[in-house]
């Protein structure tokens, strides 16, 4: 990602940092490895945090940050039930991550940031002070280790608690639906084409937590030939790949099975009514945030509603966001999750 930022007169730049003392001073008293193995200085409680990562935002709530977040790349209208959640995130500063300047992160005091990869702007950031840790990983282990890095930048008791309850809780399901799927051949393996995006077409392929995902919930990947997310394929190619399952993530747009010549009407997942929509809720499930347990409990279940036949997902969803978001989510709104629908609106709900 390339992070655009303005130069920074020296003098000014060192007028801000005398500035930003305050923010700064607490003693660096704790050590964070990050993911890409730069260790770091962090404060002993960071105050103010800068998330430039659309999916680690919610490992910090999770975690119990939320108050400490002030800028984020996460906004209301992508993210409705993040923020209904989570209100307090509409006190933090809303950014777009490849503008974010060291200058900013100055003036709004920040004293932690997240970011998704090892970007040029990290020099900048860590140049003026600001300990900058990259968050990225592409599976479940890696999940649970940027989950311990978070706990461990947070340093609150609550945070490791919470990291190490989680922790568990991703093994146990993992290990469930591995016991369940025993003796599963792969004829019995459904094949799933996972779509990001229909206009323009895009779909995930290996070498993703996409992958990993439909493999864990007992199904192949559809998406033969095609490595990493969010890869542009034609309508010919899917057609090629005939698909047992379609699972459409969220806000990749509605399938119009009489488009493209009524190519899709005759897709196998089309005729035999095996198109899911992907649930959605603080973050979309299907990719990184920290709602991956459900989503592997739930594409278990669509494959293969037989073996999971006393899994109740509302229930679960439910339970998650009670335990680990510290929200009691009601059973319509848990529905609409699971059905990849927003918040229904104030002005629409039963008074």
């Amino acid at each position: 990602m390339n992070w655009g930022r303005r130069r920074l007169n020296i003098g000014a730049l060192a007028g801000m940092v005398v500035a930003g003392a305050s923010v700064l001073s607490p003693a660096m008293a704790r050590e964070v490895t990050d993911m890409a193995g730069v260790t770091q200085s962090v404060p002993d409680h960071p105050a103010r945090i800068a998330d430039l990562w659309f999916a680690h935002n919610e490992l910090v709530l999770m975690l119990g940050g939320a108050r400490q977040i002030v800028m984020t790349v996460d906004r209301p209208q992508a993210r409705p039930w993040m923020y209904k959640v989570f209100p307090s995130l509409y006190q933090a500063r809303a950014v777009n991550g490849p503008q974010v300047n060291a200058e900013t992160l100055l003036q709004d005091h920040v004293d932690l940031v997240f970011v998704p990869d090892a970007t040029a702007a990290i020099a900048s950031f860590r140049g003026v002070g600001v300990p900058t840790l990259v968050a990225s990983f592409r599976d479940v282990d890696g999940l649970l280790r940027v989950v311990d890095m978070t706990a461990g930048a947070l340093g609150t008791e609550q945070a490791h608690a919470t990291a190490t309850h989680y922790r568990t809780m991703m093994r146990q399901t993992v290990n469930d639906v591995h016991d369940r799927l025993s003796g599963l051949t792969d004829a019995q393996r459904p094949r799933v084409l996972h779509i990001q995006s229909l206009h323009p077409l895009k779909v995930d392929g290996a070498d993703s937590i996409v992958d990993e995902w439909i493999t864990l919930a007992g199904g192949r990947n559809a998406a033969q030939g095609v490595s990493g997310n969010m890869k542009p394929v034609s309508v010919e190619q899917v057609a090629a790949w005939d698909p047992d399952v379609i699972i459409l993530g969220p806000d990749c747009g509605t399938l119009d099975p009489a488009a493209n010549g009524g190519i899709w009407q005759r897709l196998r997942a089309v005729r035999e009514g095996r198109v899911h929509n992907n649930p959605s809720g603080v973050f979309t499930w299907d990719r990184y945030g920290s709602e991956l347990p459900l989503q592997i409990s739930w594409a278990a279940k669509t494959l293969h509603p037989d073996r999971f036949g006393d899994v109740d997902l509302l229930t679960l969803t439910r339970d998650f966001y009670r335990t680990y978001f510290h929200y009691d989510l009601n059973a319509d709104d848990a529905g609409r999750i699971l059905a990849g629908q927003p918040p229904q609106p104030v002005a629409d709900r039963v008074q």
